[in-house]
């Protein structure tokens, strides 16, 4: 398989996760009470925390198989 379409479906697998979780951080807020402002700010912070991890996983590993 090419390395470029590994790379393509490792990002789009990534993004889809980090989407799934934004989801439900923000069905979760909303089933908590929170307003539409604060659980859309939970779903945000979730996307960008997942895609920060799934980042730095990805250095640590980029070190270590090099």
């Amino acid at each position: 398989m090419n390395r470029l379409a590994v790379v393509l479906l490792a990002t789009a697998l990534v993004v889809v996760f980090a989407l799934l979780a934004a989801v439900a951080a923000g069905a979760l807020a909303r089933l908590d009470g929170a307003g539409y402002p604060a659980a859309l700010t939970r779903a945000a912070t979730t996307f960008a925390a997942v895609l920060t991890l799934a980042a730095a996983f990805t250095g640590v590993l980029a070190q270590l198989l090099s």
